[in-house]
């Protein structure tokens, strides 16, 4: 295909589906399908790792550097107690064995030394896993994007898409750089931890762990209030930024309109939801760790109460206790409630980031556009014979655009269609291109049912030039040469000439260089209708559909466009939608459509001489009456 499409009254507009110049997105579905539920997070975690496992070597480093930095934290209370212990009182005297201190202190820096470097690389590392992931999956989505139905984009807001790509991949960046790593070298710590309590007693491992049942409760509870204020909080920033892509776009019509004040209230209520929604999540997201805190305090308590009395009082059933030993074991209590404290801290980002995958992961997993065509057609022997055979279509279930449609198009005619807004004229372009499927009936060109031609060549024989044109943030050269990429200079140049576009290029102080700002912004309508024009004869199509090509446009260059267009539709069959029946009238057949059917065809003379739909058409322009 060659340019975007025009919405059209009625129906779903017909666009690109990605690329600068798309049209807003949104439409009669849209709001029902961004409610549904997210899916369970269990298999959003899973597929989310599944992205991390593919940089296997990165993912074993980094688990091999959490292993040392976890021994050397791990080792570093141990050798504080012995150290401790060193210091002796025998019969009241002082008494310090000072080879054996300066040899647990020299340890002890060389563990905080290999910590600290490690865990320097540690950082560098996850830094590298977490970009490497979010590429992966910005790559991903963006192909998935690129193959999405036409549907999808009509049903769904561009903001929220963007915000998709953008807000939810960064989230899901930072919960892979800061949460991942925490992650497992919390449950390192915690096994490391409770391993060396065990081993300096059973009963204060048991101590230790009275609290864990109580922190997991709490941490249950807290969550459930938790997840639900994150995810909401997603939706809603995915629906402002739809708001403000909206705005953006739409700027010029909302300021003549005087709307302002409207677009403002609308954006400072979602934003007030936003704000409301964001208060309650980082609530219940700061809560946790106060409770852990608190839990780990008096975990710390309790081991240091019982360990002063079992040192003070020593039984029988457990190893003798020394004041080394109880400064190990309460900084092992430490390191065994920390890993718990970080899992609370970091849930708040680990519930946004799910959050956030889990809405990629909803465009992933919806349906490619079918595309089951097999049979082996070839461009350049393509005639252009097309055949519309009853065709019933709509866009929503029980409101027919098209009820058995019929026209039979020869190969080099100039079909116009004309109708009123509304009456299916666009909706059949749709169909031809299959940018939507049937419901009942079929459309063949030279013979072959088009869903057998696969959709790459039909849409490369069919060249489409539109009232609301589609340019790209790139060189007048890049956009002409969009129709046909291959093409060389003095090609495009010729296109450009027979488009009557190379006057005002050449006028430009770069020329074919000149780069155009978003949707060609800084040329006039008119000459982004030429370059459209232009990128359409670069194409060489043997289908031509114009739809409304001309009416954004002076008279003058009107005139200039309509001799071009006598050139470019010589050989080729040619459908052209129109409201100005001036532009139409040398056309072969003019088709008149009427409540989705052929209500007439024939020539301008013949329609005319029926004074019937056409007349009437013709009259309310030429001759003011209301029809």
């Amino acid at each position: 295909m060659n340019n975007g499409q025009k919405p059209s009254a009625g129906m779903p507009p017909l666009r690109p589906t990605v690329g600068p110049g798309a049209p807003q997105g949104g439409g009669p579905l849209g709001n029902r399908m961004n409610k549904q539920k997210p899916k369970n997070a269990t298999k959003t975690l899973k597929r989310l790792l599944g992205y991390i496992g593919k940089s296997k070597l990165l993912v074993i480093t980094l688990i091999a550097i959490m292993v040392i930095v976890t021994v050397t934290d791990l080792a570093g209370p141990a050798m504080q107690g012995a150290a401790i212990d060193t210091i002796k009182i025998t019969d009241g005297a002082l008494s310090v064995d000072m080879h054996a201190l300066m040899i647990y202190l020299t340890i002890m820096a060389g563990l905080f030394v290999i910590s600290a470097s490690m865990s320097l690389f540690q950082g560098f590392i996850a830094t590298k896993l977490s970009q490497n992931t979010v590429y992966m999956l910005r790559r991903d989505l963006f192909k998935k994007i690129s193959r999405l139905p036409i549907k999808f984009t009509d049903t769904h807001k561009h903001g929220d898409i963007m915000s998709r790509m953008t807000n939810d991949v960064e989230n899901v960046s930072n919960a892979v750089s800061q949460s991942i790593a925490s992650l497992i070298s919390s449950v390192l710590t915690l096994v490391g931890a409770f391993a060396m309590m065990l081993y300096y007693g059973w009963v204060m491992a048991l101590i230790a762990c009275v609290t864990v049942p109580l922190t997991i409760l709490v941490s249950t509870t807290l969550a459930k209030f938790m997840k639900k204020y994150f995810v909401r909080r997603q939706k809603l920033l995915g629906s402002l930024n739809g708001q403000v892509e909206e705005m953006v776009t739409s700027y010029k019509t909302v300021v003549a309109y005087g709307k302002e004040k409207k677009a403002i209230d609308e954006f400072s209520n979602t934003s007030k939801k936003l704000k409301k929604c964001s208060i309650s999540a980082r609530v219940w997201g700061s809560v946790m760790g106060p409770c852990m805190n608190f839990l780990g305090n008096l975990q710390y308590v309790l081991i240091a109460a019982f360990g002063g009395f079992f040192v003070l009082n020593p039984v029988s059933f457990m190893r003798s206790l020394t004041i080394g030993n109880i400064q190990s074991m309460l900084q092992y209590c430490k390191k065994f409630t920390r890993p718990i404290n970080e899992i609370a801290n970091q849930y708040a980002n680990i519930l946004t980031a799910l959050a956030g995958a889990e809405r990629i992961f909803e465009i992933m997993d919806s349906a490619d556009e079918v595309d089951e065509g097999t049979a082996e057609v070839s461009i350049s022997e393509m005639r252009g014979n097309i055949e519309f055979e009853g065709l019933d279509f709509s866009y929503i279930e029980g409101e027919n655009v098209l009820k058995n449609f019929n026209l039979s198009v020869k190969s080099g005619q100039k079909i116009a269609i004309v109708g009123a807004t509304g009456s299916g004229k666009t909706t059949i372009v749709n169909l031809l291109t299959r940018f939507y499927e049937l419901n009942g009936g079929k459309i063949t060109v030279d013979g072959t049912d088009i869903t057998e031609i696969p959709k790459e060549t039909l849409r490369h024989s069919i060249a489409i030039v539109l009232q609301d044109t589609v340019l790209f943030s790139d060189t007048i050269r890049a956009n002409i040469k969009y129709g046909r990429e291959g093409a060389t200079d003095e090609e495009m140049k010729r296109a450009a000439s027979l488009a009557k576009a190379d006057v005002f290029i050449e006028r430009l102080p770069d020329g074919y260089d000149t780069v155009l700002a978003e949707s060609g912004s800084n040329l006039s309508q008119g000459q982004r209708q030429l370059l459209s024009i232009a990128r359409a004869v670069l194409a060489d199509p043997k289908i031509l559909i114009l739809d409304e090509a001309t009416s954004s446009v002076d008279t003058r260059t009107e005139m200039h466009i309509q001799q071009a267009m006598v050139a470019l539709m010589k050989n080729r069959t040619s459908l052209i939608i129109a409201h100005r029946l001036s532009t139409i009238r040398d056309a072969d057949v003019i088709v008149v459509i009427k409540d989705g059917q052929v209500a007439e065809s024939g020539n301008h003379d013949e329609l005319l001489s029926l004074d019937g739909e056409y007349a009437k058409l013709y009259s309310s322009q030429f001759a003011g009456v209301a029809t």
